[in-house]
């Protein structure tokens, strides 16, 4: 499974942080962990937490990651603007038992997690915990397990829902404001990892487009 960690501008003084901790935890499981920043405070380029919910819905509408991390100071905006976008199953994920049961319940593609609010010593134990117990099985397990049935058709039914109640995303990247689509694919890596493993031509034409 290919991950994104994508940090906005108020907590992104965390991002060497949470990359470290995510590899390390990702990687046991097999996965590759791709930082498309903020990587610093300082960065010139900012992301919002807007900014996050269309990069990600980017990148999964895409495939060019199966799986998004983010958040923001109290977790909640960033959830908010995930969810705002196309193809983009966000929970909002506090510690290790949200982790685990949005992983086999709900077996979204992105988590929203506060970064700040509740941050405090030992933070970095919780996200090491939090992410080992995301990753622990295979998405979609069902908890109780006696429930995976009935909770994987729910999940069907709000994918389906989900597919006709939203524009198509390149409907709406050649409708969004281009100063803002721009400063939300400008980053510094972003092309380097983005069309190395972006899997749908016409939304990789609109973004070499909008950078060209």
């Amino acid at each position: 499974m290919k991950i994104a960690l994508i940090n906005e501008n108020s907590q992104a003084s965390k991002n060497k942080m949470i990359y470290e901790v995510l590899k390390d935890v990702a990687e046991a499981h097999g996965h590759i962990v791709y930082n498309y920043g903020m990587y610093s405070a300082g960065d010139e380029h900012s992301l919002t937490y807007v900014m996050n919910g269309l990069l990600a819905s980017i990148l999964l509408t895409s495939r060019a990651v199966d799986f998004v991390v983010t958040g923001c100071g109290t977790g909640e905006g960033a959830m908010l603007a995930c969810n705002s976008f196309p193809n983009v199953h966000c929970g909002y994920v506090a510690g290790p038992c949200d982790a685990y049961l949005f992983g086999q319940i709900n077996a979204g593609n992105a988590i929203s997690m506060p970064f700040a609010k509740g941050f405090g010593w030992g933070g970095e134990l919780n996200l090491r915990y939090t992410f080992e117990k995301l990753f622990s099985k295979k998405f979609g397990g069902g908890y109780p397990e006696e429930r995976a049935q009935v909770e994987q058709n729910n999940k069907k039914i709000l994918d389906s829902v989900k597919a006709i109640s939203y524009r198509t995303l390149p409907e709406i990247l050649n409708d969004i404001d281009p100063t803002f689509l721009k400063s939300t694919v400008s980053g510094p890596k972003f092309k380097k990892y983005f069309f190395k493993n972006c899997q749908n031509r016409e939304i990789a034409q609109i973004i070499r487009k909008t950078l060209a």
